[in-house]
């Protein structure tokens, strides 16, 4: 009974107890914008624009979120059709993403072919670029090609990910290449080899692909502002963004506090579901 008692005086030291304070008010101050994002959502107008700005919600409605579901823009394209191509648009670029990547960073850590080096510096290289340098070569491929005002222009230019196909690779070249050629030895197919050796032990990257790519598609607004004139094939990060101008008045910030929170959410669930595999991933790719 000493022992144990010691040994719990040795790890509960002063010092311990500081940098666990230390830490747990940090965690708590980081967590102050996400509980004014909740509670801002669910406020009636006289406390949007009160002042000075309370955290929590005194009287919660769920008045906003009606106006949102209810609003349209110009009176013709309503809410629930940008939730809509929003959720369809994320859900195929970030399966098409995972799939494409997945399968270009096993071909690039398993296998041997000419100018394998020269590509995986080009893939490199396209890194260090930002999406403004490409938008006009971006937007000359999808509009010859035809495809403006389509579902595929909104996926087409994510599936070429470079931090994808990087990540998937860095981490493909962790797994043991005694593993593939013990199967090829046995007579498994390269299809074979991927589906069941190097899809689940890539479990980690495949989950911080999917959140990456979630949040890039989501909150994408430059597709909808370039390749899209028609009003119903645009997303519900292009109506948040041209919310001020396409609804005018007061009632512009309940919607805003609203579809704020809508914007917000998918990306916290997704963080949450997969944060512990994120972390591997990190910790096996090499990132810093």
């Amino acid at each position: 009974m000493l022992n144990a008692v010691r040994k719990l005086r040795k790890q509960i030291s002063f010092p311990r107890i500081v940098l666990i304070v230390f830490l747990t008010a940090v965690g708590v101050f980081m967590l102050i914008p996400i509980i004014f994002l909740f509670n801002h959502a669910f406020k009636p107008l006289n406390e949007l624009f009160a002042y000075p700005p309370t955290i929590l919600v005194k009287q919660p409605t769920w008045r906003n979120f009606e106006q949102l579901l209810l609003s349209s823009t110009a009176g013709l394209v309503p809410f629930t059709r940008y939730l809509f191509n929003s959720a369809v648009i994320s859900a195929i670029a970030t399966g098409a993403v995972i799939l494409v990547s997945t399968m270009a960073g096993y071909v690039l850590s398993k296998h041997r072919f000419h100018f394998k080096t020269m590509i995986m510096g080009l893939i490199l290289i396209s890194l260090m670029f930002a999406p403004e340098t490409v938008a006009i070569p971006r937007y000359l491929v999808i509009s010859g090609l035809g495809l403006k005002d389509t579902y595929f222009a909104h996926i087409l230019p994510f599936l070429a990910s470079p931090l994808a196909v990087f990540l998937m690779r860095q981490f493909i070249d962790q797994i043991p290449a005694s593993l593939t050629e013990a199967a090829k030895l046995d007579g498994a197919s390269d299809m074979y080899i991927f589906t069941k050796i190097i899809i689940p032990l890539t479990a980690p990257a495949v989950a911080t692909v999917s959140i990456i790519t979630f949040q890039a598609v989501y909150l994408d607004v430059e597709t909808s502002t370039f390749f899209m004139t028609k009003e119903t094939m645009k997303t519900l990060a292009y109506y948040a963004t041209a919310l001020v101008v396409n609804v005018p008045g007061v009632a512009a910030t309940s919607l805003a506090a609203a579809i704020g929170l809508i914007m917000f959410l998918p990306n916290l669930i997704m963080f949450l579901l997969f944060q512990r595999k994120m972390i591997q991933t990190m910790l096996h790719s090499g990132v810093k």
